[in-house]
């Protein structure tokens, strides 16, 4: 029953219970309390204890009242700590959080040290988790969400899975920021940093990639490399392929490789004056410089290579140079595998 409407019906009661008294008895009864006499109707006496209890009842509903208030209020502020802690676990960036009821804190408190996952869209949530549900599952599927247009750029910090996915998903259709990415490779994660630059060596040519030398690393630049074709050589000069050369640690394979693709777009000139001044500063492309005398049947300036070295080096060109020297018509693919020159 409403408050306003249980005092009016108690009021009603009392004035009917003292107007039927009074027709009974219109006497007047006196009592003496501490020498003072009270003196009122016989109705006012019968409806007084009804009264009282009125007057006690307003107070016992009142402090219950706002005892329900004041509990209300925790459940709702509690409630939106939940809201906030399900946010921040959502977005895989969980924060304690603290709670007015014991009962729901003890369990809701995992939620600080938690972070979850949603394998589909749920229906039913407020609007803000239903909106950041909704951009993570965005994200899953391979969209790229600006956070910035959000008003979530200032919500992961730097290595949170989420953002680092999204940061993938923009890789794949931003051209411009993968170039962002590989100059300034420090602000981004380790996992950003190679998917760029990946991408980057399977679209650009080898004057931007230039720009970042230091950046390459030898998997990506032989990826490159493969992608010389007499059609597109992607720019690839001398000059470029020795700033790589002098950046990155290459093993005598890779040497090896470089030279195979080499010696179908330098001429033979430029490409020896290349591998003889690589195989000075790097031991690691001697193979590769004997390989390249081969290709061009120099077979004086392999003896005289070979007769530099000790005789236990370069085996396996020194055998096919005897054969060379008796049987013109080998090559060297006759009975050395490129793939096997360095072992």
């Amino acid at each position: 029953m409403r408050l306003g409407l249980y005092i009016f019906a108690t009021l009603v009661l009392m004035a009917i219970v003292a107007a039927f008294t009074y027709t009974v008895n219109p006497n007047h009864y006196t009592v003496e309390m501490m020498g003072i006499n009270f003196s009122f109707p016989v109705a006012v006496w019968i409806v007084s204890p009804m009264a009282i209890l009125l007057i006690f009842t307003l107070v016992h509903m009142f402090f219950y009242g706002l005892k329900n208030y004041f509990m209300l209020k925790k459940w709702q502020k509690d409630t939106n700590t939940l809201e906030d802690a399900l946010y921040w676990s959502l977005v895989n960036e969980p924060k304690e959080q603290k709670y007015g009821i014991d009962a729901l804190g003890s369990s809701a408190l995992l939620l600080g040290k938690a972070s979850l996952t949603v394998s589909d869209n749920v229906e039913g949530l407020t609007s803000r988790l239903s909106r950041v549900v909704n951009i993570i599952q965005k994200i899953k599927n391979g969209e790229y969400v600006d956070f910035k247009e959000e008003k979530m750029a200032k919500v992961f910090n730097e290595g949170n899975p989420i953002l680092i996915q999204n940061r993938l998903n923009r890789l794949e259709s931003d051209d411009k920021f993968i170039e962002d990415v590989m100059k300034s490779t420090s602000e981004y994660s380790k996992a950003v940093q190679t998917e760029a630059l990946q991408i980057f060596a399977r679209k650009e040519n080898f004057v931007k990639a230039r720009k970042y030398v230091k950046v390459f690393d030898v998997k990506n630049f032989l990826v490159m490399l493969e992608r010389v074709s007499t059609q597109d050589n992607l720019e690839l000069t001398p000059e470029i392929l020795t700033d790589f050369v002098k950046s990155l640690d290459l093993t005598c394979q890779d040497f090896i490789q470089i030279a195979c693709v080499t010696k179908k777009y330098f001429n033979p000139e430029e490409n020896l004056a290349l591998f003889r001044s690589y195989q000075l500063e790097n031991e690691k492309a001697q193979n590769a410089y004997l390989y390249l005398l081969f290709e061009y049947e120099l077979l004086e300036q392999v003896d005289i290579y070979l007769n530099e070295h000790e005789e236990h080096e370069f085996l396996k060109f020194r055998a096919l140079h005897e054969l060379k020297a008796q049987h013109n018509k080998y090559q060297l693919e006759d009975l050395i595998d490129i793939d096997s020159i360095c072992k």
